[in-house]
């Protein structure tokens, strides 16, 4: 392991300062699960850590159907996918953090720490990117609210600057007659990253799409939402023909490259397969 030194910082005012004073030798250290391996492996250069766990307030947690789903910095993805609150008014992100690597790992992993890593593969972030989450971001001029899906720049990059920190997460409650899904694929049933993932949330009222959003994972260089699939559907009953179209428009909104894991034709291809199977299924289950 590379040496490096440590702060243990007790306020979020302490932490700030310590992260501009150090600048981009210093990284933020939550539950680890990505920034000690890649130390140990040398596929990140770090001189300093600035662990957040003894800032109190961080690992608050409330979720229910009048105020909807807050959580904090230090909140592991195993909370969020075995709380009985997560499952029943946001399944998509339970099912998503369920997939988070190995039960291990999501014991300590945290979903801020999966969001700040800014992967375009993460697996938490397309279902909260559809149900509006909005990101509370700490820095020395004070706080501040981010809508998640304008948090990211670009593959492991963000819109946080020196001194930021993300100190927690907000997701609007469920509206009436809402459903909501969330489909990975990849090469292995466990413990792997997306190739491609779709998250939807929808809203229905007197058998037409009242609302809906639709992300996508894994097939631009951040997720996205698929917006001009989500205005067709807008407004209409959906149908079978006008699944298929749908479809169709979100594959032509995904821009993905080929790497060893597939090719940018395979993802594109999936991307339809995957939204029409994702909105169906949020139609199931839509309350």
């Amino acid at each position: 392991m590379r040496r490096f030194h440590y702060h243990e910082p007790q306020s979020l005012a302490e932490a700030s300062a310590l992260l501009i004073k150090l600048g981009s030798a210093a990284h933020v250290m939550a539950g680890a699960t990505d920034l000690l391996v890649e130390i140990r492996e040398d596929l990140r250069s770090c001189e300093h850590v600035v662990n957040i766990k003894k800032i109190a307030g961080l690992a608050e947690f409330s979720c229910d159907a009048e105020h909807g789903l807050r959580f904090g910095a230090l909140v592991t993805a195993r909370r969020i996918e075995t709380s009985p609150e997560v499952i029943a008014l946001y399944p998509n992100l339970a099912t998503a953090a369920s997939q988070l690597g190995s039960i291990q790992v999501r014991n300590r992993a945290t979903v801020v720490g999966n969001i700040c890593r800014a992967s375009p593969s993460a697996d938490t972030i397309p279902p909260l990117i559809a149900d509006g989450a909005r990101l509370t971001v700490y820095s020395e001029a004070g706080e501040r609210e981010v809508a998640i899906e304008d948090f990211f720049t670009g593959p492991g990059r963000t819109v946080l600057k020196p001194g930021d920190i993300v100190t927690g997460v907000t997701v609007p409650p469920p509206a009436a007659s809402s459903g909501r899904s969330y489909i990975k694929h990849g090469r292995r049933k466990a413990m792997e990253l997306a190739t491609v993932g779709v998250a939807v949330s929808l809203e229905q009222k007197d058998g037409k799409c009242r609302d809906i959003r639709i992300a996508l994972g894994a097939v631009a260089p951040t997720p996205i939402r698929a917006r001009k699939a989500e205005a067709l559907l807008r407004g209409r009953a959906i149908d079978a023909v006008l699944l298929a179209e749908a479809a169709e428009t979100a594959m032509l909104e995904s821009t993905p490259i080929s790497n060893v894991r597939a090719s940018a034709a395979y993802r594109r291809e999936m991307v339809g397969v995957l939204t029409r199977r994702a909105i169906g299924y949020a139609m199931e289950t839509a309350r």
